[in-house]
């Protein structure tokens, strides 16, 4: 008996490792509302394999994408060294759009889209104070009108993620064209007043935990 004992738990992880690799792929091009029988026949295991690695599609998520959302969270704080800060808080905005770019799913996390798993609002933690920091270093450089919150930001990243969504089968790359109108009219825009409420964007971005 002693000796089976350890094949079996090497042959658990394989599994473990097969399906998340699995799920990662089918996530990235389609979206996190890939179903597990769809992971399953992707991956050659029983409906049984996944359920019992992964009873709670919040683990699978949350097992899929924390190195994803940690990649972002570092983008963030890499951007806070650069000297310039209209061109730190811009080319972290670009990167982190890139990435999603190229994980549908990981979008759909970072903009909110579904749900309130831990991991979004993990990432919301970490990312929330070093972005407000780039944006206050952008306006008292006179960069960014007075008046730019950071719910401005959230707003660009919602309607530039919408064209992202929109268009990736048909002009994968107009979602750069999107994000330089946003930025610029960010630039120059007239706000109108009063600024949204500072709880706006956790409500945006549906992160509350309970």
């Amino acid at each position: 008996m002693p000796s089976s004992a350890a094949p079996l738990r090497r042959d658990a992880e394989r599994n473990r490792r097969l399906l998340l690799d699995t799920a990662r792929d089918l996530m990235a091009q389609h979206g996190l509302d890939v179903a597990y029988e769809e992971i399953a026949r992707a991956a050659g295991t029983g409906m049984g394999t996944v359920y019992r690695r992964f009873p709670d599609r919040q683990d699978l998520v949350d097992a899929l994408f924390g190195e994803h959302v940690e990649a972002v969270c570092r983008m963030a704080e890499d951007a806070a060294q650069q000297e310039d800060p209209w061109g730190a808080l811009s080319d972290f905005l670009e990167r982190q759009l890139e990435l999603e770019a190229a994980n549908r799913a990981l979008g759909q996390i970072l903009r909110g889209q579904k749900g309130s798993y831990a991991i979004a609002h993990h990432a919301h933690e970490r990312m929330t104070p070093i972005v407000r920091a780039l944006l206050d270093r952008a306006v008292r450089a006179g960069q960014l009108p007075d008046g730019v919150t950071s719910a401005d930001l959230v707003a660009v990243h919602l309607m530039v993620g919408s064209v992202m969504d929109a268009s990736r089968g048909v002009a994968p790359e107009l979602w750069r064209r999107a994000l330089a109108v946003a930025l610029a009219g960010l630039q120059h825009a007239q706000l109108p007043t009063p600024a949204p409420a500072d709880d706006v964007v956790d409500r945006l971005f549906a992160t509350e935990t309970t």
